[in-house]
């Protein structure tokens, strides 16, 4: 057989292996597309986590609000059903001054509705800002039954209280007078000077976030006798 023959029989091999060889190669990644491709996927990553952190801040956040308002609800809706049903107490019939304490940093009363006699009875209330031993000021309010005026008199009865809301400041009170043509908040108000509740009393301080809570809580008798 001739040379050319042979040639002719090594040769196809030869070149299929030289396009096999090609094939694989032009299938490969070279190590810049691969430190691209981890630049991408780093970069995707860190996206989609600063997103589920920034949704998971906001719903904490939001949590965080809603719970506060929750507690500032129930809060107005204690202490406005005690200032509402305020009762112009008297010791005795023959006695004309009404009992109503009122001064810029607490105010004491009597209140026809008792938290701890399920809603019925009468009971004195007192609502003040009392210290802790760190200086730190809440909110507190206190419920007595059955009423004494004078704490020298009869049984002690029974009293509980409650610290409806902690780290307050600039903790205010002030009461609207009946008489007045316009709109006139005192900041101090004795029902025995008086001789009327005023026509509401109005509630505010700053809550631990620094955010201003205001109430204004009508005395339903004062305003009916208008």
């Amino acid at each position: 057989m001739s040379p050319k023959f042979f040639a002719s029989m090594i040769s196809p091999d030869k070149r299929g292996r030289r396009s096999s060889g090609s094939i694989t190669a032009s299938h490969g990644f070279t190590l810049i597309e691969v430190v691209l491709a981890l630049s991408i996927f780093a970069l995707m990553a860190a996206i989609l986590y600063g997103a589920f952190a920034l949704g998971h801040t906001a719903v904490e956040k939001s949590d965080a609000n809603s719970t506060r308002n929750q507690k500032q609800r129930a809060i107005a809706d204690l202490l406005g059903g005690y200032i509402r049903s305020t009762f112009p107490y008297r010791d005795s019939p023959q006695e004309q001054s009404i009992f109503f304490d009122g001064e810029s940093d607490g105010l004491t009363f009597i209140s026809a509705y008792s938290q701890g006699m399920g809603g019925r009875g009468m009971a004195k209330i007192s609502i003040a800002k009392v210290e802790d031993s760190d200086g730190r000021a809440a909110l507190k309010l206190e419920e007595s039954t059955p009423v004494r005026i004078d704490p020298d008199s009869g049984s002690a009865g029974q009293s509980y209280s409650v610290v409806m809301q902690e780290n307050v400041r600039e903790f205010r009170l002030a009461y609207l007078d009946p008489q007045a043509e316009d709109e006139k908040w005192e900041e101090r108000w004795d029902g025995r000077e008086m001789g009327i509740l005023p026509r509401a009393v109005r509630l505010s301080y700053l809550n631990d976030s620094g955010k201003e809570v205001r109430w204004i809580f009508p005395i339903m008798m004062s305003v009916l006798a208008q």
